[in-house]
């Protein structure tokens, strides 16, 4: 089932959103609709009525009706309509609890509801943040979906920028005041009947303050990881199957590494929904706890009241916990806590900024950790990253000449003149060619040999070596398989993955 984006657009915003219904196409001079409620006979007139012909009424959940919206990105209009109508009245005051379609159409504030159509379309198009830039000339709005940022409307006018920033500020209790500091604020809003949270951040620059709104959706993140398993992050096989030996350990540390943005809480948490029982104690402690796991007591980290990841790390291990997830492990103390934890009967997940699974053992080394406890207490190791997968309905086919393939890393005796695939771009993925992100990981698990060399502190160089011969493949070598598989692109590996560094 796919909507005609064409046929929607002949309709408005707000009569899609309030009735739910999708147009499909033409059929014997009827219009085939998807609707959530097709027995409602008041909704199939108005439609009627609206395009002037019949319509043949089919049945969609509501779940489809909103995926299938986000995906055609028709809240556009929401938006455009918004800055269309924008005028440099500047009413400031509290918006409502409850933004939709209906509520922005209400709305008199230009400011209010621009800001208020900012944030519903993000919600819409699942964006993860919400970026206002101020130029010397104008202010710009990005959207950051899948990783990547890209406009979501048209830059607007610099006059307005004081304006946008207040009402941001308002809504997050900030100090409209003070435009010199860095200020963090947060609030909530209910948006298709869901409380949604939102973390903002204000930025002092050359050019006046920028803003980034963290978007997150908690109710849908909880209804995700309800079907959250390992199998659907995106990693190979055998990876998966590493993951789920190691986190069914009865004690030892398992280490989840790689760049900020890279995955590794989701991983995690997707880790913990396949072990929670009623049998063991399972505690976190996370900055901030983004995800709501039913059966899992989870801690926020709160350093204004004293609440750090380590003293709260002691008193979790006083609760007699099975396993303990640590948000991330950032300073010397809590690293000496958590290894302490792992060789004491706890199995410690945790995640550690590396780029590799080699580099980890610095880190730790680096913040003082005895290396003979360390690598006592280390199981195993996850290096991964993200990667965007290519639009299926729009990715095009590419050939790459001897000497691409060799920059790359792939053997061009077996691969000239193989199939790979680039981004496109349509309606479906919002004219980026990628739709969605997946997980490629590269799993280290500690074996007495590696150990071993780690204790003796033999070159890394011979660490990967013995580490390939035990059947270890590296993130670059995992990202080309989904590159040959046409998963993903070329362009996109090299974003997180250089061949000449990974070979």
């Amino acid at each position: 089932m796919r909507m005609d984006v064409e046929l929607a657009r002949l309709f408005t915003p707000e009569l899609i959103y309030r009735i739910k219904f999708l147009p499909l196409g033409w059929q014997d001079r009827k219009l085939k609709i998807a609707m959530v409620d097709p027995d409602n006979p008041l909704f199939r007139e108005e439609i009627e009525s609206f395009i002037g012909a019949k319509i043949i009424p089919s049945k969609i959940s509501e779940e489809e009706f909103e995926e299938e919206i986000r995906e055609a990105d028709l809240v556009k209009g929401v938006l455009e309509e918004a800055s269309e109508a924008f005028s440099g009245e500047e009413i400031m005051g509290v918006g409502e609890e409850e933004v939709s379609v209906e509520s922005l159409s209400l709305q008199e504030s230009s400011i209010v509801k621009l800001v208020n159509s900012v944030v519903f379309t993000a919600v819409h198009r699942g964006a993860s943040d919400i970026h206002i830039e101020v130029t010397d000339r104008n202010v710009k709005v990005k959207y950051r979906v899948d990783g990547v940022l890209y406009p979501a409307m048209e830059p607007i006018q610099k006059k307005f920028h004081s304006g946008i920033i207040s009402r941001i500020k308002v809504m997050a209790d900030l100090d409209i005041a003070e435009k010199r500091i860095p200020q963090d604020g947060r609030f909530q809003l209910r948006i298709k009947g869901k409380k949604i949270d939102f973390r903002v951040s204000i930025l002092p620059g050359i050019h006046g303050e920028e803003c980034v709104i963290r978007i997150l959706d908690k109710e849908h993140l909880a209804s995700s990881f309800k079907k959250l398993t390992l199998d659907k992050l995106g990693f190979d096989e055998d990876v998966v199957r590493s993951i789920r030996k190691h986190i069914n350990f009865p004690y030892g540390m398992f280490l989840v590494t790689g760049p900020t943005g890279s995955g590794k809480t989701t991983t995690l948490y997707a880790a913990l929904s396949e072990i929670v029982t009623e049998e063991e104690k399972i505690i976190t402690i996370e900055d901030p706890v983004e995800y709501n796991v039913p059966g899992i007591l989870q801690i926020p980290v709160n350093e204004k009241k004293g609440l750090t990841f380590a003293r709260g790390l002691r008193s979790i291990l006083r609760h007699d916990p099975d396993k303990v997830m640590v948000g991330e492990i950032r300073d010397p103390e809590t690293a000496e806590i958590a290894v302490q934890a792992a060789l004491t009967g706890h199995l410690v997940m945790t995640t550690v900024h590396a780029n590799n699974v080699f580099d980890v053992i610095s880190r730790f080394v680096h913040m003082g950790i005895d290396l003979h406890s360390l690598v006592s207490a280390l199981n195993a190791t996850l290096a991964q990253r993200l990667v965007r997968k290519l639009c299926p309905h729009c990715k095009i086919e590419v050939k790459y000449d001897k000497s691409t393939l060799e920059e790359n890393g792939f053997d061009p005796e077996i691969y000239s003149g193989h199939t790979f695939y680039k981004p496109g771009g349509c309606d479906f993925c919002n004219r980026t060619g990628y739709r969605g992100r997946m997980a490629i990981g590269e799993f280290l698990e500690l074996s007495d040999t590696i150990k071993e060399m780690i204790v003796a502190r033999k070159p890394s160089r011979l660490i990967k070596e013995e580490a390939r011969k035990s059947g270890m493949e590296f993130i670059r070598e995992k990202g080309m398989k989904k590159v040959i598989e046409g998963a993903t692109s070329l362009r996109e590996l090299n974003k997180v993955s250089f061949a000449s560094l990974e070979k």
